[in-house]
């Protein structure tokens, strides 16, 4: 028997990297996923995002858990979208009882020379990505009078960062959303909360153009090197791994939960005691 099972989770980008490892570890305590990813390029990325393949994977792997699993091509983008498949979600398993809205990208710029064009893709997948998979899944949770909530903000949604201005803008209005939802939802069976992690080893921070903004000038870095540089907590580790971030979503996400409801958390690996994020 799993903490989860009977349990019904919809990820969003969740065809690799933190979504696959949040699909997988809930699936193996016993809950049925549902999968959406975007499975196309952002305009402003300079990285590859997730292909079908990818998603298709991320589904073997699920059912592989001996779990349901249910995917389909959806921009976090797009409401609409994102509302259909939470229908058919509930009409195919009955329910929905987890969220977790962790669906991003990441791109570097100074703010002083951003483009338009970064600051709102940045917005539009990171901020209003979360909202539309709220709006997609409360009422059902509503309606249930049950659910977990779990939105993935970062270590940047508590404090600043140079050339991630737009960043840490979405990551704290991730924070802002989750405590204003949760205070909406109190008393309704439903708990909505955020986490926070440090650096997180995914595609997302392990490409070139993500290194070069940890090490500036420096051309074909070595591994050591690279490590060294993405070091930014106390616990001295370059990146947690995927998994680390999974097991805190597994907790929200359960019933043993229930009382807690409008918080962030990490694994920040002590970068909250260092900077004094609540």
């Amino acid at each position: 028997m799993g903490s989860l099972d009977g349990q019904v989770a919809l990820i969003t980008g969740g065809a690799r990297g933190q979504g696959r490892s949040h699909a997988t570890h809930l699936a193996s305590l016993g809950a049925d996923i549902a999968l959406v990813d975007s499975l196309k390029d952002a305009a402003t990325t300079q990285y590859p995002l997730a292909r079908q393949s990818d998603l298709d994977e991320t589904v073997r792997l699920v059912k592989e858990c001996g779990r349901t699993a249910i995917a389909r091509q959806v921009d976090v983008r797009d409401s609409a979208g994102l509302g259909e498949f939470s229908n058919d979600v509930v009409a195919r398993l009955g329910k929905i009882d987890i969220l977790v809205a962790n669906a991003g990208i990441l791109t570097t710029a100074e703010v002083a020379t951003m483009t338009s064009e970064t600051w709102q893709e940045m917005i539009d997948v990171n901020l209003t990505g979360v909202f539309n998979a709220f709006r997609a899944v409360l009422p059902h949770m509503v309606e249930a009078r049950y659910g977990r909530v779990v939105a993935i903000s970062s270590a940047a949604g508590h404090m600043g960062f140079n050339n991630l201005g737009h960043y840490a803008a979405a990551k704290w209005g991730i924070i802002g959303l989750v405590k204003s939802v949760a205070l909406e939802l109190a008393g309704q069976g439903i708990t909505v909360n955020a986490i926070t992690p440090t650096n997180v080893n995914t595609p997302m921070i392990r490409n070139a153009a993500c290194e070069a903004l940890f090490l500036p000038g420096i051309d074909s870095p070595t591994e050591e090197q690279i490590r060294e540089a993405y070091v930014n907590n106390p616990m001295g580790v370059p990146w947690v791994e995927s998994i680390d971030v999974s097991r805190t979503v597994a907790f929200l996400a359960s019933p043993d939960s229930k009382f807690i409801t409008g918080e962030t958390i990490g694994p920040l690996a002590g970068m909250a005691a260092a900077n004094g994020a609540a």
